[in-house]
């Protein structure tokens, strides 16, 4: 009896084991996937207050965008700068901390001193005094961030110790490295926005939108690993993100681009209420569709010119701009990290949240420079006169187009 009780013994054990792990990968499956669920809802709640917020913003104009911009970027900067914090040595050295930020303050004031040069000018026109102080001032911007980067320079070099050469050396690179990537970048949102708040809202919406259906089409369809920096990016989620924010962008250029609030430039830094003629690119251009009546009931659409800009912002949008998250993915995976920053429930910091923001921006305000016809009126061009040359210029100029207007009705006659 013991002699045959004796093998199935070591199997007894075994079968309860079985059991246990079939007990335990349902429970674990439910969990998962009810984390997966919380994980969605809180990043949905969170993009509602974003979108309100951003709304409430666009409404009050461009300087309060600008101002959003850059308490963005001033809490990403922070971020940034934690990142790399180490305790002990921060410690030995008293102030470090204090000159990254003189560097970044130095580098925010080069940067849109050059940006809102004219902005600045053309507000400065009350008096003549104040026109001639901030025209010396903007004259000589340059040599004066230049001469506070110097200062900060040297007193970098005067707080170096002994046992910490490596650390501050790193500090001192990992500072001038969020001053190019991070903040020159976003800096270009400021240039956009003061071109027309349509040239902000839209790219920064064309991003926004694809990050979401990236993230509703791989939730619900993604299978295909897209790339191993970021494992939950999928193939199907990139390509249905493509499809819909190449749609989107076509159909929300034509609904931004009739509101003259949003397509007017800012010419100065004031905040009252714009109105403008609109430029070619914002007139409706009128197209037959007759041969579709059949499935149509209209005999023609409207198209506005930008919308063909649109479609190129779109494909950028969906296509370059989210390698700046896949960087941003490898850049966490260097230091070991899950978010940047957690001051937005679901989706981390403002840098998780930035990141294609940041490539989108720059590409924005080359595409706007390179590409887009600018509107070059009489009135612009008689004001800058004005205000930039003096009396004996304005009168050299004058005398010099007499003669090309004498010379030119010779030549016809």
């Amino acid at each position: 009896m013991q002699d045959h009780m004796m093998p199935s013994s070591p199997s007894t054990p075994t079968r309860i084991r079985r059991r246990r792990t079939q007990e335990i990968f349902p429970v674990l499956s439910k969990l998962d996937e009810q984390n997966k669920y919380r994980t969605m809802w809180i990043r949905t709640y969170s993009s509602l207050w974003m979108l309100i917020s951003i709304i409430i913003i666009l409404y009050l104009g461009h300087l309060y965008i600008c101002a959003m911009v850059v308490v963005i970027q001033i809490i990403m900067t922070s971020e940034l700068f934690n990142l790399v914090r180490r305790t002990d040595e921060d410690k030995c050295l008293p102030g470090f901390r204090l000159l990254n930020w003189y560097f970044f303050f130095t580098g925010m004031l080069f940067v849109y001193g050059r940006i809102l040069s004219q902005q600045l000018v053309n507000t400065a026109t009350i008096d003549e005094f104040s026109y001639k102080l901030v025209s010396k001032v903007i004259k000589y911007q340059m040599v004066f961030c230049y001469f506070l980067y110097i200062a900060g320079l040297v007193w970098f070099i005067l707080t170096l110790k002994k046992k910490t050469y490596k650390y501050q050396f790193g500090q001192y690179a990992w500072t001038h490295m969020i001053l190019f990537v991070v903040f020159t970048q976003s800096s270009f949102t400021v240039a956009n926005i003061f071109e027309g708040i349509f040239w902000f809202l839209l790219p920064a919406s064309l991003i926004a939108m694809n990050d979401v259906a990236a993230y509703f089409f791989g939730f619900f369809f993604g299978k295909t690993p897209l790339i191993k920096l970021s494992p939950k990016k999928t193939w199907e989620g990139f390509i249905g993100a493509s499809i819909a924010t190449m749609i989107t962008a076509f159909l929300f250029a034509n609904v931004l681009g009739r509101f003259q609030w949003l397509t007017c430039p800012r010419k100065d830094l004031s905040t009252g209420w714009l109105q403008c003629d609109p430029g070619p690119l914002f007139k409706p251009e009128y197209y037959s569709i007759a041969g579709l009546t059949r499935w149509f009931p209209l005999k023609e659409i409207s198209i506005l010119p930008v919308q063909w800009h649109a479609l190129c912002l779109g494909l950028f949008a969906s296509i370059i701009a989210p390698f700046g998250g896949f960087f941003a993915s490898g850049f966490k995976r260097a230091f070991k990290i899950k978010d940047f920053g957690y001051y937005i429930p679901g989706h981390g910091g403002f840098t998780d949240r930035m990141d294609c923001q940041m490539v989108m921006a720059i590409f924005v305000y080359i595409y706007y420079q390179s590409f887009v016809p600018q509107d070059y009126s009489v009135d612009m061009i008689l004001d800058q006169i004005v205000r930039n040359l003096s009396f004996e210029d304005q009168k050299a100029l004058y005398y010099r187009l007499g003669q090309i207007f004498r010379q030119r009705q010779m030549e016809n006659y």
